[in-house]
């Protein structure tokens, strides 16, 4: 069987490998069109932070190692723009402009996604730059360093745009953030968000939001002039605009982190159907419209194992599962995936922020009764030395009194904190029985009523 897959990160390289641990003798081939692999992505902005550090250090496993060691012909620098599914066959053009085809049985799209650039005059000026792939990483710590850059403008405020605030402000480069929506992490439960934006004004940094960027310019020095334009002739920090609205921002750089899209172009004209954001539409065991692609990692859509409906989440270990499906089907064991809970955490400064399932307002669009409660308690036991507060909100159905989702912000025992109520969600739990799980405790890593049971317990009185 010829196994061809576009793509060499996370979903192609599981799938690619798995492949060939399953049946050495498949032939594997995986079309990748930068010159990197399976590499961690989300390690980036911390690398940034470090100018001591290599980026290359993000490389899990060399192009080699693949090649040598799985066998697997990966070629690097082979970009597909064509998939013709009557021949199946793929064609595209390496990065010398050589042209090339290769047919397929079974074929993986892996393409990712891709940063969702706004069309800003002057945002294809130098020292505007985007964080999704490796390339554009080395590109933005090279710029730091070699620019000396001290202040910089970051567009956007999601995952990646507070990951990098921290990393610009660990090489002491002044940071003001823009957004053009009113409403701070609006996903978030208000009184946990109001927490992260005081921790990002406690480290200096500005926050802007209602604030469209109407174009760039060049400035003197090679720096740049960032134009703004408040919603109403009034942003998030007033006293910081004009009364016409206006507002000049200099900067040495500009990194966009307006969020990502699907990279589903090729699969759109090859005529494969997508779904929710143009991800590309698969069923539960990844195939696509046509029996024999596959779609798998950031430019797929996927389950959502709360409301059952199809959602577009982003997150690496959905990618990596999701290879690893696509090659157990491909090998003949035809493998399902149950969904996502769109389980994340990341880090702002000394804070850490995790979410799982449903937010209120998503709850309530997606036609649950939903009820919500949000507490404050403690990191470990009462008088337990370095206990710190932990924020917890969550979400419930009043009707069936199902756990819908859980938000939690705090500074010490959020991370893995958050994985008990991704499983519950996973189990369909309802909030009361959730109450009643069997969860560790000793006084330096909690209270005796978790953080999170305190929070149900007080949930269950609402429903």
């Amino acid at each position: 069987m010829k196994f061809v897959i576009i793509g060499g990160d996370a979903a192609g390289m599981s799938a690619a490998s798995r492949a060939k641990r399953k049946d050495p003798q498949m032939d594997v081939t995986v079309l990748e069109r930068t010159m990197d692999v399976s590499y961690s992505a989300c390690g980036m902005p911390y690398n940034i932070a470090d100018p001591g550090r290599n980026m290359d250090d993000l490389i899990v496993r060399k192009a080699e190692v693949f090649r040598e060691k799985n066998k697997i012909n990966l070629l690097t620098g082979h970009r597909v723009d064509n998939i013709d599914r009557d021949a199946k066959r793929v064609s595209g053009v390496t990065f010398d402009n050589q042209e090339f085809s290769y047919s397929y049985d079974k074929l993986l799209i892996a393409t990712g996604a891709v940063p969702a650039i706004p069309e800003i005059p002057g945002a294809n000026l130098p020292g505007v730059m985007a964080l999704k792939s490796l390339e554009q990483g080395r590109a933005i710590k090279a710029y730091i360093s070699s620019n000396g850059i001290k202040k910089a403008v970051i567009i956007g405020m999601g995952y990646i745009g507070l990951e990098m605030c921290e990393a610009l402000r660990a090489r002491d480069i002044d940071v003001t953030m823009v957004k053009p929506g009113p409403t701070f992490l609006p996903w978030m439960t208000p009184t946990l968000a109001d927490v992260v934006k005081k921790e990002l004004e406690d480290n200096q940094v500005n926050l802007l939001c209602g604030c469209n960027i109407t174009k760039i310019e060049p400035g003197r020095d090679r720096a740049l002039t960032i134009h703004c334009q408040a919603a109403n002739g009034k942003g998030d920090k007033e006293q910081e605009i004009s009364e016409a609205g206006e507002k000049k921002l200099d900067a040495g750089m500009v990194i966009v982190a307006s969020g990502v899209i699907p990279c589903s172009d090729i699969a759109i004209a090859a005529g494969i159907e997508t779904g929710i954001q143009n991800a590309i539409s698969v069923d539960r065991t990844l195939k696509t419209s046509d029996e024999n692609i596959y779609a798998a990692g950031d430019c797929a859509d996927a389950y959502h194992v709360v409301t059952g409906k199809k959602c577009w989440i982003p997150l690496a270990l959905r990618a990596n599962r999701a290879g690893w499906a696509v090659a157990d089907t491909v090998c003949g064991a035809e493998t399902e995936l149950q969904g996502v809970a769109g389980t994340a955490v990341f880090k702002v400064f000394d804070l850490q922020v995790a979410r799982t399932g449903l937010s209120m307002k998503e709850a309530l669009d997606a036609g649950f009764d939903a009820v919500e409660e949000t507490v404050q308690t403690r990191s470990k036991a009462h008088g337990h030395p370095g206990a710190g507060t932990i924020h917890v909100s969550m979400v419930g159905d009043r009707k069936s009194g199902r756990l819908l989702g859980v938000q939690m912000v705090g500074k010490d025992g959020v991370a893995h904190r958050i994985n008990a109520p991704a499983v519950a969600l996973h189990a369909k739990m309802s909030v009361a029985d959730f109450i009643q799980t069997d969860l560790a405790y000793a006084p330096p890593f909690g209270p005796v009523w978790d953080p999170v049971l305190t929070a149900a317990n007080q949930l269950v009185k609402l429903i």
